[in-house]
């Protein structure tokens, strides 16, 4: 399927996208079996024009690429599960680690911290510094409907009956992990009524609270809106534009946008980009500030909906394009995080793209993590047919490219010798350039 246009993130935006993250050093290079190169064959590289820039491009100053714009759950974090040293993210997300506030505060008025400080303790033991907790969801002893569907507990998804106890769990919380939890996320799916079935207006009010409680005791700290779904498109418009009409009404209190791009499990990278322009266009027609948006929650080929969306797996040299894919979308599109589900010791049924220590999947992130992390760019430009990301590290330029569709051409740019595939295999680059929609790496 033809992706739909891709959109220039311009210089200034693109610093308030990656404002307040910290960038980290590059990975070292990552090998592995992939398809060759095929350059089209052309007049030497000194004879082809370099590419005129598109109109609508905007110069500004460069920005660099953190390494929070890859971040991970972790099965197991809460008992001291770890992926090894060759797993890069920068920012973990709690998330079905026993740390809701329906699992913290299954007793009211009693908090059990024990798996809340495992989880952030084995984060600062491995030096990732940056952790989102999603703070919801609601305890059964304080909700309003019960029913057993709902998760992680019975009455999880329910609006609060008490929410002065919203209020004392958010402010316990944010005292004890202040400078430590930098990021507090609302809720999980809100759009999902296993999640949430209380009204977006609801919601909007616990966004509020929360934010005016996280601010006061912790400024420094990042409040990120309850995560919507689009793969239910139904579910998708019911919650979401709602949801923004009523932050609008409370004066937008919040730091980030959320949503989960998953796609159905036949869905591509394709679909992600078109779930992003969903969200963007919600964004716009609810005259909402510019602010970050994260993809907390990211995987493919999960089963559902319905029976003509069986489980598929995504493996090899297909998983690691689509992670480096997917990651300059995200660059292009102007998703500051990306937050994959999720790292397991070893194979999870669940799972379309697995992310164990060695998978295809991986080793994509660790060509995130060579590619861009790091550098600096001015931003993405897309000429109609074609997606550029120029990047510099240490003086030294690069340029990310691929095409919009399935197949597009890239005259060859002045001062760059040779092209490099998501294997890290490079040839010379000795004329126009024939892209897929993986994207390549051009070197000098």
């Amino acid at each position: 399927m033809r992706r739909p246009p891709l959109v220039l993130i311009p210089a200034i935006s693109l610093a308030v996208l990656l404002a307040g993250c910290s960038a980290t050093p590059a990975a070292q290079p990552s090998t592995g079996p992939s398809p060759a190169i095929s350059p089209t064959p052309a007049p030497s590289a000194s004879a082809m024009p370099s590419p005129s820039p598109s109109p609508t491009a905007t110069v500004g100053p460069a920005v660099r690429i953190p390494g929070t714009i890859t971040g991970m759950h972790v099965a197991g974090v809460q008992d001291g599960a770890w992926p090894d040293g060759n797993v890069p993210f920068r920012s973990l997300r709690l998330w079905d680690a026993g740390t809701a506030w329906s699992q913290v505060e299954s007793v009211k008025g009693q908090y059990n911290w024990t798996l809340l400080d495992n989880s952030v303790k084995n984060a600062e033991a491995h030096k990732v510094k940056d952790i989102l907790l999603v703070l919801g969801s609601t305890p059964t002893w304080n909700a309003k409907r019960i029913k057993p569907g709902d998760y992680p507990v019975p009455g999880a998804a329910s609006a609060p009956r008490n929410v002065s106890a919203w209020d004392a769990f958010v402010r316990a919380v944010v005292t004890r992990y202040k400078g430590r939890i930098t990021s507090y996320q609302v809720w999980n799916e809100a759009s999902l009524a296993m999640f949430w079935n209380g009204t977006p207006e609801q919601m909007a009010d616990l966004t509020k609270r929360a934010s005016d409680i996280i601010h006061a005791i912790d400024p420094k700290a990042t409040v990120v809106a309850a995560s919507t779904t689009v793969r239910l498109e139904g579910a998708f418009t019911r919650f979401f534009t709602r949801y923004l009409a009523a932050l609008a009404a409370l004066d937008w209190p919040v730091d980030v946008f959320a949503a989960h791009m998953y796609p159905a499990s036949k869905g591509t990278t394709d679909e992600r980009v078109a779930y992003i322009t969903q969200v963007t266009d919600a964004l716009a027609a609810a005259n909402a500030p510019d602010l970050p948006i994260w993809d907390t929650e990211l995987n493919y080929g999960l089963a559902g909906p319905g029976p003509d969306n069986p489980h598929l797996a995504i493996t090899g040299a297909t998983a690691r394009d689509w992670v480096v894919q997917t990651a300059f979308d995200s660059l292009a599109l102007g998703i500051a995080r990306t937050y994959w589900y999720i790292w397991t010791p070893k194979p999870y049924p669940l799972l379309g793209l697995q992310l164990t220590n060695d998978s295809g999947g991986v080793q994509g992130l660790r060509i995130v993590e060579q590619w861009a992390v790091g550098a600096t760019t001015t931003g993405c430009t897309d000429d109609g047919s074609v997606t550029t990301c120029p990047l510099d590290r240490d003086g030294v330029p690069s340029l990310v490219a691929w095409a919009d569709d399935e197949s597009g051409t890239l005259p060859a740019p002045a001062g760059l010798a040779q092209i490099c595939a998501t294997s890290n295999e490079c040839v010379p680059i000795t004329g126009a350039i024939s892209l897929t929609e993986t994207p390549v790496r051009l070197t000098p």
